[in-house]
């Protein structure tokens, strides 16, 4: 077993998030990939054969507790390896997760290998009073550090709990209950809390933190899933154009690992089908 380690989602070649990855997973017992997780500290990604004739590949992602259903940083990472390590020279590939069916496109260009994945399009729920009332209990916020937009529960893979604020330096502030941050989630029925917030004067550029509901640690530099739920609620409250237009996530900064998250919404006619997520990679 060979494990490489890059840092996906970096920003002019820093920062980003470092991710484990095997790519040749077979025959791994799963305690053996929890293991990898552990030892290395983040979501970690296995690349096994597929199991049916629909995928090209199957993979599965865990944390240092559990199992994940999706890691948007950890398919593109492995994608990235493939590549780079010579296993593909495909430029489309069907992956196969627990969380459904991802495409993934690899483009090389005759230069730097660069990858993205589909998301489906996302589903939305504004919270109630009393659940965004104890998500700012949590993030030690009150109601004037909001934008006048609703606190979201937003999914493409999984639940992330979208906290819209008024400003960067209130975002970066952040230092959250982090012991109730767990037990808020389960409530919510959420895997993490997304606060956000826009950078004045540039159009759909955005800044985020996650704080995940029990992954074992508790921050990280880039989540791709997350933002991927962030995009569609950025459309549902009109703060990013209705149409393919880049949207970049910024996340990280508090962290000392600032993080580029980069975003295209797809359209029939007027209707969001899904996404399209990627950044840039670089070994670890």
């Amino acid at each position: 077993m060979t494990v490489d380690l890059v840092s996906v989602f970096t920003c002019e070649g820093k920062g980003g998030n470092p991710c484990p990855v095997v790519c040749d997973a077979q025959g791994m017992r799963d305690a053996e990939m929890q293991d990898v997780a552990q030892r290395y500290g983040h979501e970690s990604g296995f690349v096994l054969p597929s199991a049916d004739a629909e995928s090209d590949y199957s993979f599965r992602f865990w944390v240092p507790r559990h199992e994940m259903e999706m890691c948007g940083h950890a398919t593109i990472g492995a994608l990235w390896l493939l590549a780079a390590k010579g296993r593909t020279a495909a430029t489309q590939l069907r992956i196969a997760t627990r969380s459904g069916a991802v495409t993934g496109f690899i483009a090389r260009d005759n230069g730097p290998i660069s990858v993205e994945i589909t998301q489906p399009a996302g589903r939305l729920r504004a919270l109630g009073r009393e659940e965004s009332d104890a998500v700012l209990h949590v993030l030690r916020l009150s109601r004037s550090d909001l934008l006048d937009f609703p606190i979201q529960n937003a999914v493409t893979s999984r639940v992330k709990t979208l906290v819209p604020l008024s400003s960067l330096a209130c975002l970066n502030g952040l230092e959250p209950d982090y012991g109730a941050i767990e037990a808020l989630c389960a409530a919510l029925g959420s895997t993490g809390l997304y606060p956000y917030a826009p950078h004045e004067g540039t159009a759909q550029l955005f800044e985020a933190r996650q704080f995940p509901k029990s992954s074992g640690y508790p921050e990280d530099a880039a989540t791709g899933i997350a933002a991927a739920a962030l995009a569609f609620g950025l459309l549902e409250n009109g703060l990013v154009a209705q149409d393919a237009t880049p949207i970049r996530v910024l996340q990280g900064r508090a962290m000392g690992r600032l993080s580029q998250i980069n975003l295209r919404l797809g359209f029939a006619g007027t209707r969001a089908i899904g996404c399209l997520l990627g950044g840039e990679v670089t070994p670890a």
